[in-house]
């Protein structure tokens, strides 16, 4: 049952329209390197097309009714859009979940120190990474620091042209015997993911007679860090500051077919399911589109899945539509319908012996439907059900989407989890539903813009779907 691939289907105007598409994907996620500033992106997209906040909509003194755009977010992290329907709440939602934070590296609460002529910064990496490629790259800070008067200060440094980067370093291979024999694993370790941030050395203290002047790096860091950013070294214990690969996102290949970029896995899902989400305008299902944070260390958290922030936000919009009761809220969320908007591994040709080719995701060829996930014996996935699986099917087939199903490797070789299981929980059906990559969790993945393309298309339909 191989499927076809997309690129071959498409005609003038659909390759116009797609390559658009990809282009203002890539500069959605050059812009949008961490969950904040991707929540910040949607929420403009999400007005501009007629969304009111959770407490604009509380303020109308009015029922919500159907065709109604409401939006809700959580601490900045993550992100409901919600398009009422026709029908009651109790009839259940049509829902794309996707999570928007990316593997990263972490400025840890207390990081400024100096070392033989240079200032570093402590770091902690957050998710599944390859530490390794995480040095000798050019790496930009983004994220907010609080000042203890409540003052907001946002950085993205290293984004400008006319920005310094900061950067990690790597061992001379002259000197690298010992650490080339290492496993992977253990080739950069992570403690030793300490950003250079400074080497300049200035006087710090006059010298007294006879005596050398007191100097230090440190020292001017601090100044730059308080007259540039206003940022004083204690606001950095109320800091949320993620290390991100420097540049960005660019076309790939001669072709321009593909995009390398930070962040898809897996803010190619959110993207696209946002962009199906800003079509649908009087849908008979009410349907949702759901950002989460959190998903790449276990979606915990007030901003992760597991939380009751989605579950909360559908109460107050029941009670905003129609007389609210508990039971209402469990039969919403029980009868809903779900992609687990997450990406899939494509099948890589330089590393072929991973996949079972039968079941491997191949680029181009469209949305990837996993109908399970986990690792080995399927531990810890969400196991759609057949009846759902044929349901996904026909909506796909009647929209003409080009779609593909794959498992995450071989059966022994590994494996991942998504948000899927967590909705599950519910009782609602759930099945995976993203866009393969390849080098997934890297500082740079690569996608396709068919695939982007066909899952915009696939979500619309899926969000539309009675």
């Amino acid at each position: 049952m191989e499927r076809k691939n997309a690129w071959l289907s498409y005609d003038k105007k659909q390759k116009k329209e797609l390559m658009a598409l990809g282009e203002r994907y890539r500069v959605f996620i050059s812009r949008g390197k961490t969950e904040r500033e991707c929540v910040e992106l949607a929420v403009a997209e999400a007005k501009k097309a007629g969304y009111l906040s959770l407490e604009e909509a509380k303020a109308l003194g009015r029922k919500l009714v159907p065709g109604d755009k409401v939006y809700a977010d959580i601490m900045g992290k993550s992100l409901a859009l919600f398009t009422v329907g026709t029908e009651p709440w109790e009839k259940g939602m049509n829902i794309l979940g996707a999570h928007i934070d990316s593997p990263r590296l972490d400025i840890k609460q207390n990081p400024l120190y100096e070392d033989t002529d240079i200032v570093l910064m402590d770091t902690h990496y957050y998710g599944g990474i390859k530490k390794y490629q995480w040095v000798a790259l050019p790496l930009a800070l983004h994220g907010v620091v609080v000042k203890k008067d409540g003052t907001v200060i946002k950085v993205a440094l290293g984004e400008s042209p006319k920005d310094p980067v900061l950067c990690i370093t790597d061992l001379l291979p002259h000197l690298a015997a010992n650490q080339m024999s290492k496993p992977a694993a253990k080739v950069v370790e992570g403690e030793d993911l300490n950003l250079i941030i400074g080497s300049e050395k200035v006087v710090e203290k006059k010298a007294e007679k006879g005596g050398e002047p007191k100097a230090s790096v440190m020292k001017n860091i601090k100044d730059i860090l308080e007259k540039t950013y206003g940022i004083e070294e204690e606001d950095f214990l109320s800091a949320e500051l993620e290390v991100v690969p420097a540049g960005e996102a660019r076309d790939l290949g001669l072709d321009r077919s593909m995009i390398l970029g930070y962040g898809q896995d897996d803010r190619i899902c959110g993207y696209t399911s946002l962009q199906a989400m800003l079509k649908v305008e009087a849908p008979k299902r009410t349907s949702c589109c759901l950002l989460v944070d959190k998903e790449e260390i276990g979606s915990v958290g007030a901003t992760g899945m597991h939380s009751r922030f989605f579950e909360n936000t559908v109460a107050e919009l029941i009670a905003l539509t129609e007389e609210y009761c508990d039971l209402k809220l469990r039969r919403a969320l029980t009868n809903s319908r779900m992609l687990s908007s997450d990406v899939s591994a494509g099948h890589d040709p330089n590393y072929p012996g991973v996949d079972e080719k039968k079941n491997a995701a191949y680029m181009g060829r469209g949305l990837v439907f996993n109908k399970f996930t986990g690792s080995r014996g399927k531990g810890g996935c969400n196991d759609a059900s057949a009846e759902y699986l044929a349901y996904v099917r026909r909506v796909m087939d009647e929209a003409g989407v080009f779609w593909q199903t794959a498992e995450l490797g071989k059966v022994d070789e590994g494996g991942g989890g998504t948000i899927a299981y967590i909705a599950g929980n519910y009782g609602m059906n759930v099945v995976d539903a993203g866009i393969s990559i390849l080098s997934m969790h890297a500082p740079w993945e690569v996608a396709s813009k068919a695939d982007i393309y066909e899952a915009t298309k696939g979500y619309e339909a899926f969000l539309k779907a009675e």
